[in-house]
């Protein structure tokens, strides 16, 4: 006679929403928002259906939508003009830049929204790199010294958390030191401390045209300073030593492929957690759905809850706006 039986606590819908060890909410999701110069525009990514770039006008208005779903907090990205780029992504601390300008604007519309800003050279770089190269080299401590006036700016523009994406060694010490020397004590650093060298994030550099150019002289690739997808242990060592440099918020990237490494890292440190849900990771939901393989809403919600099952506090996902509206149907 089996007098233990596991299927008593799944008998209906009541009984398994009682016994739920994982509830997704929207207080879960930051939503990445790209953003274009102009005014009233907006343009499909066509990799990422149901994503666009738009103007600072129509992200203001984007953020208003977002906050009145629930979702607290964006990431933002900027598509920036070619006549801008350089090596020495000197933009990206221009004081009336458009991450500037548009920090300013999102705060003066929604100021209870999270605005987390990416700090990275890529999107400012002619060589599409996260970092200033020299000799054929990207070189890490003159980036990081980019980095603190670049996530400087930010905090001047209101910014509430800079996001460090770029995977150089010590610039979360660099960019701590230098907010505290300019009186930006409350402003937080998300650090994207295990950020794998993947092919996930296909979709996001077409977004922003920041994939690395073909150019024989500089690395054809990111693989000198993102992580070997290969690893584990190594993730851990990077965690421990953003935490050492003042890191408040943890990045793993991307999302569902690198679940045993967000696992690992919630189970080892005390400080939240963040997982990114990455564009390869929406653009294959999207495509499967489209061909009706997948059911679209279902699968979204089942990704994002296994995220947070694996220790995830916060996701960032391309899905927010969308899991948002199911969530609260």
């Amino acid at each position: 006679m089996i007098y233990s039986r596991n299927r008593r606590l799944r008998v209906n819908e009541s009984m398994r929403s009682l016994v739920k060890e994982c509830t997704l909410t929207t207080n879960d999701f930051v939503m990445p928002i790209f953003v274009m110069e102009g005014e009233n525009k907006q343009e499909p990514i066509l990799s990422m259906p149901g994503i666009f770039r738009r103007s600072i006008d129509l992200t203001v208005k984007e953020c208003k939508e977002l906050f009145a779903l629930g979702i607290k907090a964006v990431n933002l990205y900027m598509k920036v003009s070619d006549d801008l780029k350089d090596n020495t992504g000197k933009e990206a601390w221009n004081k009336d830049g458009l991450m500037q300008n548009t920090i300013r604007a999102i705060k003066d519309a929604v100021p209870e929204i999270i605005i987390m800003s990416d700090v990275a050279l890529d999107p400012y770089s002619m060589y599409g790199h996260d970092g200033i190269i020299e000799n054929g080299k990207i070189v890490n401590d003159a980036t990081n010294e980019a980095l603190a006036r670049m996530s400087v700016s930010h905090a001047e523009a209101g910014a509430d958390v800079v996001a460090p994406s770029d995977m150089m060694d010590g610039r979360v010490k660099i960019i701590r030191e230098a907010l505290e020397e300019n009186g930006f004590i409350n402003v937080g650093i998300l650090s994207y401390a295990a950020k794998y060298a993947s092919s996930f994030y296909g979709p996001f550099r077409s977004a922003l045209d920041s994939a690395p150019k073909d150019d024989m002289e500089i690395p054809k690739d990111k693989k000198t300073y993102q992580m070997d997808f290969h690893n584990s242990r190594e993730a851990m060592n990077e965690v421990f030593k953003d935490i050492e440099e003042g890191a408040d918020i943890i990045m793993i990237k991307p999302g569902l492929p690198y679940l045993d490494i967000v696992t690992k890292v919630r189970e080892a440190i005390d400080l939240p957690v963040a997982v990114y849900n990455v564009s390869g990771e929406y653009a294959m939901v999207k495509a499967a759905a489209k061909e009706g393989w997948l059911d679209n809403d279902k699968t979204i919600i089942e990704s994002l809850t296994c995220i947070k099952r694996a220790g995830a506090d916060m996701i960032f996902t391309y899905f927010a706006k969308e899991a948002a509206m199911i969530l609260n149907r």
